[in-house]
């Protein structure tokens, strides 16, 4: 994998923890330059930090993605220091940390999930488009076994990840005779928001795996970020359009 995304420059959302921290540690170490687009400062910073330590080029920038002018304004700080965007990974998303049944979802809920993923989603791609097509690059996605397998107690928070599914099979077909190759990913990973979700409902580890054929919560780094570098590099440059979950086999999509 070592080399693998030499001289790229990957933005990632919400890469101050979790799967976007894992994801952009293992772009990191197959040679991308990272741009770390979070909210929380001292932890996007941290990643950041890391990420030098790992011997790459790295920067973080404030982004919050339910504001259209703070995507915009990461897209440009990004092109002032590195100078191009190939790697765009959409991971940014909030959502309630305990099941909520759909009759007690409320508006907050509905508009936390939807501005957060889907509308952020959305306006990044938008945002990045113009330099992706300049470098024939590649779209990441994050989406969820939740939408996919529509689990109890997540009912705007998977409507808001199938809602980016279809946004991203849509961009595919726009924008594949750009040169850009747009794909999702649902992985299932021990990130804190999952950690918290069990913690307060330690049943929902045993439906998360119950049927899996691999039986357990994946890495952040280990399981999911090389499938994300596998998307990201010259190895899928025939792959578009497409889900695919990281999750042991907790999906599997027909």
């Amino acid at each position: 994998m070592k080399g693998k995304l030499e001289g790229k420059v990957a933005i990632i959302t919400g890469a101050g923890q979790g799967v976007g921290k894992g994801i952009a540690r293992c772009m990191a170490k197959a040679g991308a330059r990272c741009v770390i687009a979070d909210f929380n400062e001292k932890s996007g910073r941290q990643v950041a930090a890391e990420l030098e330590e790992l011997g790459s080029e790295a920067l973080f920038v404030h982004c919050d993605v339910t504001q259209r002018a703070s995507i915009d304004s990461a897209v440009t700080q990004s092109l002032k220091f590195f100078g191009r965007i190939d790697i765009l990974v959409n991971n940014a998303q909030r959502a309630p940390l305990t099941p909520t049944a759909v009759m007690d979802h409320t508006d907050e809920i509905i508009d936390l999930c939807f501005e957060t993923g889907f509308r952020g989603t959305f306006r990044f791609m938008q945002a990045a488009y113009p330099h992706l097509k300049a470098s024939q690059g590649n779209v990441i996605n994050i989406a969820s076994g939740a939408g996919l397998d529509g689990l109890a107690g997540q009912a705007a928070y998977g409507a808001a990840k199938e809602a980016i599914r279809a946004l991203s099979k849509s961009a595919a077909r726009e924008w594949g005779r750009d040169g850009i190759n747009v794909n999702i990913i649902c992985p299932l990973a021990n990130s804190p928001g999952v950690a918290t979700l069990l913690e307060r409902a330690p049943e929902m580890e045993k439906r998360m795996t119950a049927g899996q054929p691999l039986g357990r919560i994946g890495d952040c780094e280990e399981d999911i970020g090389p499938v994300a570098v596998f998307l990201a590099s010259e190895d899928s440059r025939y792959v578009t359009g497409h889900t695919l979950p990281a999750d042991g086999g907790s999906s599997m999509i027909r």
